[in-house]
């Protein structure tokens, strides 16, 4: 699935993904522990945010969010007036570099190619000032596949592995490391990555 196709993938679903999440799952609560380790008034990238409602309306005012989806992007306008909004790609992000205290990224490295992810995470590095964090979704399979009728289209996942992508992030310079299991969107236990640069 190229990005083209991956853009009209979530066109296509983002509606539905947004409405079939839980509200109450504890994802959310990792955001906390993210922002007590920043500076007053921090400036944060939001990967993927879809309708905003799980992450840009938990984080700092001024917070950026970048989806490849208009659709996404549109209900997160919707959810969080007051959040600046991007249409790119995570591979080539539309930014600065050193320009954000911390990265959060849910659910949304894995539906890239995972020859690709190694190139986010540099990305997520330039971008990032010195000390930043990030926190994003660590899967933990290796797979790549299409999952046909995933909320009523079609959508690509891929991972590594969950010791490869590890291995990717450290690559790509972050340390200190900590994974933490919490309830996703959907209700399913799903294991995140709390990181940070030197």
């Amino acid at each position: 699935m190229d990005r083209n196709d991956l853009r009209r993938a979530w066109d296509d679903v983002a509606e539905t993904y947004a409405s079939r999440r839980d509200p109450d799952g504890s994802d959310a609560a990792l955001l906390d522990d993210l922002l007590a380790d920043l500076p007053d008034e921090p400036r944060v990238l939001d990967i993927g945010p879809c309708d905003g409602a799980r992450t840009l309306a938990n984080l700092p005012d001024g917070t950026l969010g970048l989806d490849i989806s208009r659709t996404a992007l549109d209900l997160a306008s919707d959810t969080v007036p007051g959040a600046e909004l991007l249409q790119g790609d995570m591979a080539t992000l539309p930014i600065a570099d050193e320009s954000v205290a911390a990265i959060t990224a849910y659910h949304a490295v894995f539906h890239l190619p995972r020859e690709d992810q190694p190139t986010v995470y540099e990305e997520f590095a330039r971008v990032l000032r010195p000390g930043g964090r990030l926190l994003m979704t660590l899967p933990g399979g290796r797979f790549q596949t299409v999952r046909r009728g995933w909320m009523g289209g079609e959508m690509f996942f891929s991972a590594p592995g969950r010791e490869q992508t590890l291995g990717q992030l450290r690559e790509a310079g972050f340390t200190d490391l900590r994974a933490e299991t919490a309830t996703d969107p959907l209700g399913s236990s799903t294991e995140f990555v709390f990181g940070r640069l030197p």
